[in-house]
Order: C-alpha cells, then structure tokens, then sequence
C-alpha cells in the first residue's frame, strides 16, 4: 500500500465528504419514492453512508494523531538540540 501526503489525504477526506453530502442530499430529494425496490435501496445507501462517515472519522482521527506525534516529535528534537 503507498503512503500518501497529508495533502492527498487532505484532498481524499475533502472528496469522500463531497461524496457522503451529495447520498443525503440524493436520499432526501427521493424521500418520496415508494415501492420494495426504492425501500431496499434507500437502506443500502444509508447504511453504507454509515460505513463511510464512520471510516472518514477514523481517518481524520489518525491524521490528527499523526501530526501531534509528529508535533512532540519537532518539540522533543528542538529540546535535545539546546543541549
């Protein structure tokens, strides 16, 4: 698996946000729609909007917690540099 920059990831989170806005927005307008066949569907999409606002939290979490490690990493580096 590569390793992508923070602005890859950056520019990812932005379009899988864009992404999951645009379902509900899409799930919204077709509320209305009757029928087994639109139900099913509906419920598919909902629960894999579920999956992905899910996975976006977890991704941005990890970001997060990479550039405090990489934060204290700069600090504990200056520090030792004093020396």
């Amino acid at each position: 698996m590569t390793s992508l920059s923070s602005t890859q990831t950056e520019k990812l989170m932005t379009d899988l946000r864009l992404v999951v806005a645009d379902a509900e927005e899409l799930l919204r307008a077709t509320a209305g729609q009757a029928g087994e066949g639109a139900a099913e569907v509906r419920t598919k999409v909902e629960a894999s909007l579920a999956r992905a606002r899910e996975g976006l939290s977890q991704v941005q979490e990890a970001t997060v917690a990479k550039a405090k490690a990489a934060g204290v990493g700069v600090v504990v580096g200056v520090l030792i540099g004093r020396r």
